[in-house]
């Protein structure tokens, strides 16, 4: 993670040298939410939340940063000695990370002094959008797979570091098995999966060679790239290595036909006593491409997903947005025409049908009471976490039985309509009052 309070956008800093010369320092409560899916998605998996709270944990100007502030002679030394103090003492409300969400549907609630809540929106979005993007692809991954496992191959293919590492967290979090992305192993505890490249196959005279020594360099068992050059003639290959004593987990696929590849190996591997040794399947892989082969009954065990799914192809970005609902204990709203807000503190009521299937969600006012569970809970007060990190493991449990919970049409990989919730009256009556204030 990168921690300096920099990263954000110019203007942040010259609203608050405004808000600090103005005296505007009131309470604000702000709501981060999409305003509509892309038409590929029938539902969102949010996810970001621990970053987010870390990120508003450490929030400080070190010296170098006010004094690089300083240097561009654009703000008041009283302003930047002000940063210099600036922490988050606020509150934030959201649902646990995991949680399937729709359009209008608070992400985060942020309330706190005016500057410090807008002073965090930029990188707030920042996170809580890269996450919640692959998680919500990885899932589309997870309900095509119908239970078969999934290892994020991304890396590569991420736009940078972080990136890379919150990918990882993000499908981890949706329900994938792994990742290769080793520091996102070491970092969140998510299993690493690894098999070898074309390199180090091209880098022996002999495919056979190139079998045999990593597979004896990994005695616990390994992973065989087959399709450098003829992908049958290296099934054949690793069944007699497995004669032979050698401990072969599975071989990868990474190109070509995958689903009469993989029927092709098969038949190999069982003919030659290989049973047990699994096929792992890879190369521009996406959800639909997957409900494919699995529609079609490919003996495929595994899929490595990598460039689709870290870069989330299909749905490059969320339109998404952080909005000031309330402020010094008056409605706010924007009313610009396809970008009105909903004003106040809100929360997501969600009731289930008979077969536990998400009936409806209604967004109504934080005091109200319609039927179902609530979805928000305060997860940070006085600027501090109310509670200890919850495991990647633990929210990828939360998130099945969210997936789980969604209706069929939510679930449609080629069409899906997403829920749209209701707006409570409370809302909308708020709503027409702040415009009446505003007018």
């Amino acid at each position: 993670m990168i921690d300096s309070p920099l990263v954000t956008d110019l203007y942040q800093l010259t609203m608050l040298d405004a808000y600090h010369r103005l005296g505007h320092d009131g309470e604000a409560v702000f709501e981060l939410y999409a305003r509509r899916l892309p038409d590929s998605r029938g539902f969102l998996v949010v996810a970001g939340l621990e970053q987010a709270l870390e990120y508003l944990e450490r929030l400080a100007f070190g010296q170098a940063e006010l004094e690089w502030l300083r240097g561009l002679g654009r703000f008041a030394p009283g302003f930047v000695d002000w940063l210099g103090r600036l922490r988050f003492t606020g509150e934030v409300w959201a649902p646990p990370e995991g949680t399937v969400l729709f359009a209008d549907e608070p992400w985060l609630r942020v309330v706190a002094p005016l500057a410090e809540a807008q002073f965090v929106e930029s990188r707030l979005i920042n996170l809580l959008h890269l996450e919640t993007l692959i998680a919500s692809k990885a899932a589309r991954c997870v309900l095509a797979a119908g239970g078969r496992r999934l290892i994020d191959f991304g890396m590569r293919r991420a736009h940078g570091a972080e990136a890379a590492c919150l990918a990882a967290r993000a499908a981890a979090i949706a329900g994938f098995a792994g990742t290769a992305t080793v520091e996102a192993g070491r970092r969140f505890g998510i299993p690493l999966y690894g098999t070898m490249a074309h390199s180090f196959v091209q880098a022996h005279d002999r495919e056979r060679d190139a079998f045999e020594g990593f597979a004896r360099c990994h005695p616990g068992g390994t992973t065989l790239l087959i399709d450098t050059y003829d992908t049958l003639a290296a099934a054949r290959d690793v069944v007699a290595l497995v004669r032979g004593g050698a401990a072969v987990d599975a071989v990868r696929i990474d190109s070509g036909d995958l689903l009469a590849g993989s029927r092709a190996v098969r038949a190999i591997l069982d003919a030659g006593g290989c049973a047990a040794v699994r096929i792992l399947a890879s190369g521009n892989l996406d959800e639909l491409e997957i409900a494919r082969l699995v529609a079609a009954d490919a003996p495929i065990d595994a899929f490595g997903v990598g460039t689709r799914l870290d870069t989330s192809a299909d749905a490059p970005y969320l339109d998404c947005a952080y909005k000031l609902e309330e402020y010094a204990g008056r409605p706010r709203r924007k009313r610009s025409w396809g970008k009105e807000t909903w004003p106040g503190r809100k929360q997501v009521w969600r009731s289930l049908d008979a077969d536990g299937r998400i009936a409806a969600d209604v967004v109504a006012l934080e005091h109200e009471r319609p039927p179902g569970r609530p979805l928000l809970e305060c997860v940070m007060r006085n600027g501090r976490r109310l509670r200890a990190p919850a495991p990647v493991a633990g929210l990828a449990a939360h998130a099945a039985r969210e997936l789980a919970s969604l209706p069929a049409r939510c679930r449609d990989l080629a069409a899906p309509e997403p829920l749209v919730p209701a707006i409570s009256e409370a809302v909308r009556a708020l709503a027409a009052a702040a415009d009446r204030a505003a007018d």
